[in-house]
């Protein structure tokens, strides 16, 4: 070939012909790639991250899984996605890839949850099994998410068996299974307590007595606040600068009277109710104080005798302290809730009455008291009965003797399995009990967090005192050995938001795609539905 026709003629690029000898190598043909589905709740999380992982598909195949899954929300009802998925999904890797910290806003009882460190009796190291939930479960969860959550059934006349339902009879035959008429009555009084946290302050002035309460129960009014004063004072070198003053002051905030003012709701029940609710410790004072565990005379006079003694009615000194003691501005607990009742009663006199004394934790210890105080010192008082959210053992045998004499005052213990608070102060399970010891008094209606299809079975302590969580479990609850209420209907933003920690993995990462925050605070954009009218759900 001459230089001309080598140039002129077209290139090709070589061919290699394989040897006669050596047969062609063939490449084996991948598998069709199957990303894990993250809305699947048995997919593992580390399927899940290796496929968030994974070098991106094509995007004919990315558009095609987007619309797959925009069809999919539409039949589920659910608000659309963000814009940004792969900003949802780094989001998602991270929630998948770190252990959920235990919060420390929670206090020193999330702290306490041993199970991750020493085997101890009924408690067990988490497993896999601890993060599922059932579809059922995760539909269900959704429906109490969305925006437009099922609100609560209209309530039914109970004007013809309110005593019943306000304890006559010890509620025999109401607990378990357990009527759906009081549990209504038991989240109303709930609620109150909570709405007692998100109005807490230490301000003991006149214009400040109703600070930031906000009712969820439109038909009361507020008519006093109450203030519990410490007997005890902080030590100066316990003082640090940044430490705040509600923390360390004696008096403070505790709870309300409030009375049922609707016409409507005084014709449903079949009486006008007064209530006193009471929240839970919140400073360093009255942790002191729930500390002084000794059992003093509930009269502060003392018999003579050992004998004597064993039969005289005795109460903790602590939740007596922040009972009886008056502030430098205030009145005692006890003077401001006698006075009010009195007040109350001549106002209504002649009308149908009756007294409910709520509280959570040390509320519930004071609301015994409170109880046993109009029950002995209004001789005309009506019939008071005690919602105890779980509240700790207050006096020996003689003082819950008191109370059943009285023949006027009826109490409902609340009690979660595994609720270390309602099992103190008092001796060791297996020493023999004498009447000069702490013992319970009244009914108890027992739930368990290991029922909630949303909550861990290895709940921590704070989890299983929580307030919200109780209003949770008595929403579910049917009857021992009965399976969680298909139909309950209260929003689950606040447990969610409140316990994070405690809420199965799959139910945190659901509430995030159907825009839920659960990081965000507390009181901010949730709403407990009651009635027929959905108001600000208060914090703890």
């Amino acid at each position: 070939m001459t230089i001309a026709a080598a140039v002129t003629a077209p290139t090709t690029a070589p061919v290699h012909v394989a040897p006669r000898h050596a047969a062609p190598a063939v490449q084996p043909r991948a598998p069709p790639r199957r990303d894990p589905s993250p809305l699947n709740p048995n997919t593992p999380a580390q399927a899940l991250r290796s496929a968030s992982s994974a070098p991106p598909s094509s995007s004919a195949a990315a558009d095609g899984a987007r619309a797959h899954i925009a069809n999919l929300d539409k039949v589920l009802g659910k608000p659309p996605r963000p814009a940004s998925h792969a900003a949802a999904r780094q989001e998602q890797q991270e929630q998948d890839g770190e252990q959920e910290p235990l919060s420390v806003r929670h206090g020193l009882l999330n702290a306490l949850n041993l199970s991750f460190f020493v085997p101890m009796p009924g408690m067990r190291a988490r497993t896999a099994a601890d993060e599922h939930m059932s579809p059922r479960s995760l539909m269900h969860m959704q429906q109490l998410l969305s925006a437009d959550s099922p609100r609560a059934s209209p309530r039914s006349t109970i004007a013809p068996r309110w005593r019943s339902l306000h304890g006559e009879g010890g509620w025999a035959g109401l607990l378990d299974p357990l009527d759906s008429d009081l549990r209504r009555e038991l989240l109303r009084y709930g609620d109150f307590v909570q709405a007692a946290y998100q109005a807490f302050h230490s301000l003991p002035t006149a214009s400040a007595r109703h600070r930031g309460l906000m009712l969820p129960d439109r038909s009361y009014r507020p008519t006093r606040s109450l203030f519990a004063t410490s007997a005890l004072s902080m030590p100066p070198w316990a003082k640090r600068p940044n430490t705040p003053e509600w923390l360390t002051q004696q008096s403070n905030w505790i709870g309300y009277v409030a009375v049922c003012e609707s016409e409507r709701e005084v014709a449903r029940m079949g009486r006008r109710d007064i209530a006193i609710v009471l929240r839970g410790t919140a400073t360093c004072l009255e942790w002191a104080e729930n500390l002084r565990a000794s059992l003093v005379p509930l009269d502060g006079n003392s018999s003579d005798g050992a004998d004597a003694g064993e039969e005289e009615p005795k109460v903790a000194r602590g939740f007596l302290s922040l009972y009886k003691t008056a502030g430098e501005k205030v009145k005692s607990l006890s003077e401001e809730v006698m006075d009010e009742v009195r007040r109350l009663m001549d106002k209504y006199k002649g009308e149908e009455l009756s007294i409910t004394v709520v509280g959570h934790s040390l509320g519930a210890a004071l609301a015994l008291l409170v109880a046993d105080e109009v029950a002995t010192s209004i001789p005309d008082a009506p019939p008071v009965a005690v919602v105890s959210f779980g509240g700790p053992k207050v006096g020996n045998a003689a003082f819950v003797d008191r109370l059943g004499s009285s023949g006027k005052v009826n109490v409902l213990r609340i009690v979660n399995a595994g609720d270390v608070v309602t099992k103190v102060p008092g001796v060791a399970p297996r020493l023999p009990h004498n009447k000069g010891q702490y013992q319970h008094v009244g009914a108890e209606l027992r739930i368990d967090s290991k029922n909630s299809p949303c909550l861990r079975p290895d709940a921590g302590p704070a989890c299983r005192h929580d307030l919200e969580a109780y209003l949770h479990l008595i929403d579910g609850f049917t009857g021992t050995g009965r399976p969680f209420r298909h139909d309950a209907r209260r929003s689950v933003i606040r447990l969610l938001q409140m316990q994070r920690g405690n809420v199965k993995k799959e139910y945190v990462n659901r509430a995030r795609e159907l825009g839920v925050d659960p990081s965000a605070p507390a009181d901010v954009g949730r709403s407990v539905v009651y009635g027929s009218c959905a108001v600000a759900s208060p914090s703890s």
